[in-house]
């Protein structure tokens, strides 16, 4: 059928001469889609807030031959303006739309769909802290698409532990006989928190101490990004620790 309907997230966007728009949206059926959007950016577009990037919508789409033509869009998840209100959430929303634009086909699953879905509304809602509902993102994402990281066993030779010894391009976790040296030490708790972030255990990533979240967000990032190939750019601008409180002055 040359129209189809399916629900989407909109990763990002691009101007098209005067008017129109090119959006790339992850969708729940039919992997990534990229799409002219015709008119949205003249004022009185019907839909063109609906297909701004972390907006979750219902959308009506015709088949081209290079890029379908968006028909029509019915909102379902408005998590744009809450995410861009607040740096936190901006910045970690970034990122997670970045992991999932560098999705392949075979990756942009339904399962990738909802879990990216999952972490736009948790953002929006401010359910736990930005930098923690990222790094949860990027491990699940990373174990959908087959790289889930080693965090008990040794990554390289299946020695039980725990170990101390944290190699992205080992696969994560390894033994004292495997690590290079240099290799980047971590704690048994830092550890227990990167499992938690996979497992979705959030009373214990909300009671983690700042070292270790801070500790966890630097080897999630640095895992993400050796098993993309390339850097997840928007990580740059993400904050590893608490803002610093303004100073306000009467």
């Amino acid at each position: 059928m040359p129209t189809y309907r399916d629900e989407v997230v909109v990763l990002r966007t691009h101007k098209l001469g005067e008017a129109d728009r090119i959006v790339t949206l992850l969708s729940r059926r039919h992997g990534k889609i990229r799409a002219v959007a015709k008119g949205v950016r003249r004022t009185s577009s019907r839909f063109g807030a609906r297909l701004e990037p972390f907006m979750v919508a219902d959308v009506q789409l015709y088949q081209g031959r290079s890029l379908d033509i968006v028909q029509q869009a019915e909102s379902l998840g408005a998590y744009g303006a809450e995410i861009a209100t607040h740096y936190e959430r901006y910045t970690a929303a970034s990122a997670m739309v970045e992991t999932a634009d560098r999705l392949n086909e075979a990756e942009a699953t339904p399962q990738q769909y909802l879990l990216l879905v999952g972490g736009l509304r948790s953002l929006a809602r401010g359910d736990h802290a930005a930098r923690s509902i990222l790094d949860s993102y990027l491990l699940r994402a990373m174990a959908m698409s087959g790289w889930a990281p080693g965090l008990d066993d040794c990554a390289r030779c299946g020695l039980p532990g725990p170990h101390d010894a944290f190699v992205a391009q080992l696969g994560g976790m390894v033994c004292g006989d495997c690590a290079p040296v240099g290799s980047v030490r971590v704690d048994l708790g830092t550890t227990r928190l990167l499992q938690s972030l996979i497992a979705g255990e959030w009373d214990r990533v909300d009671a983690a101490t700042e070292a270790a979240t801070a500790a966890a967000s630097g080897l999630v990032a640095a895992y993400a990004q050796w098993h993309l190939e390339r850097g997840i750019r928007s990580l740059q601008h993400v904050r590893t620790e608490p803002a610093p409180p303004q100073d306000v002055r009467l």
